[in-house]
């Protein structure tokens, strides 16, 4: 039998992850060397201490039972964490669990939305950014993000669109552009967005993975923060907890509490022992934060500045576990078509820029998912390849 399937399917074509990993299958059964630096899953493992703590609760029967809501010393936990870490104080009314920041991306349009409304995303973005609108109905208006402005939005030219807006997605450090906010860039979004009746939905996953000194803050932290802002807060890549999937969203109460009623109604609450894994994590110590934050600043190094080094100018993330990277001139702003060949000539994976929005195209995402010795072999196999040259020019 064939079904008619919804119009909004005819949206979706086959993912670029999809893709990427059958032309990896194919290298490997070639008996190439493949380099996978393309999907930004962590390669480290979760510490012991929240191991143990997901254990331990696994193996009692009551914890098999719905969970029905976050527990107390989960939202405790939470609290402490924005307080130490953002210098942020959260009320219990301000938090609520999602099953990771994409799956709360993807809903929270649902609570503010109704079909043709009107939601700012930025161009190059993740996907999520975009799709979640878009699944409650929404029209997308994209704001360019673009190098020469420092690849943060231009606030004054979007004044109209922020009057028609019902909310705007930010996100900084931001995958894929690999770019930090200043504190000034806040400063002066938020009585902006007041100023336009505009809630700003913050996607928060990478402020602890910042290089250089550089200092990732929570949008909650500045002054009225609260009055018109939410943030998503993951602990997938801060503390490996990826396949969990446990991340909240924090801020204002009154979108805070609308998605905590959304998600009442299509599921019974996160796993506990999932909880109590998270839980250890947020109150455990921060130095190991700090060490991973270290070997990814390695792995950027042996990234950026060895492609660099072999005449591709690859200038350094500034933070999450990316780089990005404008493709060699040769090859125009066929991004799609150099990965292709990359992988073929190198067995170097990484990630069409334009998947990430019209103003991605001609660049491409690197993952720092690989040691260091890795991915200096990934840069060698690049240089051998003649595919990248000093001049630039194709081989």
């Amino acid at each position: 039998m064939k079904f008619e399937l919804a119009d909004r399917m005819k949206e979706y074509e086959e993912g670029i992850f999809q893709v990427l990993d059958e032309k990896k299958k194919e290298l490997k059964a070639r008996g190439k060397t493949v380099y996978n630096l393309s999907v930004g899953t962590p390669d480290f493992p979760p510490q012991d201490y929240v191991i143990q703590a997901v254990c331990k609760a696994a193996q009692k029967p009551e914890n098999y039972k719905y969970s029905l809501g976050d527990l107390p010393e989960l939202v405790a936990a939470v609290r402490s964490r924005f307080s130490h870490r953002y210098g942020v104080e959260l009320k219990p009314e301000e938090i609520t669990s999602v099953y990771g920041s994409q799956e709360g991306i993807a809903h929270i349009g649902f609570c503010l939305l109704n079909p043709g409304d009107e939601v700012l995303v930025p161009d190059p973005g993740y996907p999520i950014f975009s799709v979640g609108p878009a699944l409650a109905g929404a029209k997308l208006s994209c704001y360019p993000l673009k190098e020469e402005n420092g690849w943060l939005p231009d606030l004054e030219a979007l004044s109209k669109e922020a009057d028609r807006a019902k909310f705007m997605i930010v996100s900084y450090p931001m995958n894929p552009i690999c770019k930090c906010a200043p504190k000034s860039f806040y400063e002066r979004l938020i009585p902006w967005a007041k100023e336009h009746d505009l809630l700003i939905v913050h996607d928060n996953a990478y402020s602890d993975i910042i290089y250089d000194g550089r200092e990732g803050i929570s949008i909650l932290s500045i002054p009225g923060a609260k009055e018109c802002c939410v943030e998503f807060y993951s602990l997938s890549k801060s503390f490996d907890y990826t396949g969990a999937r446990m991340g909240f969203l924090a801020g204002n109460a009154q979108v805070v509490q609308a998605l905590k009623k959304l998600r009442s109604q299509i599921d019974y609450g996160t796993f506990l022992p999932v909880q109590y894994g998270a839980i250890a994590a947020l109150n455990g110590p921060d130095e190991p934060v700090r060490i991973q934050r270290k070997e990814y600043q390695k792995r950027r190094d042996a990234l950026c500045r060895g492609l660099s080094a072999i005449g591709w100018k690859v200038q350094d993330s500034e933070g999450t576990m990316f780089a990005w990277a404008k493709i060699p001139a040769p090859y125009g702003t066929d991004d799609v078509g150099f990965v292709m060949e990359l992988m073929e000539k190198t067995g170097v994976l990484c990630t069409p820029g334009s998947s990430f929005g019209t103003l991605g195209k001609g660049y491409v995402r690197f993952a720092f998912v690989l040691p260091v010795e890795e991915i200096q072999k990934a840069v060698e196999a690049v240089r051998q390849s003649g595919i990248v040259t000093k001049e630039g020019e194709r081989e």
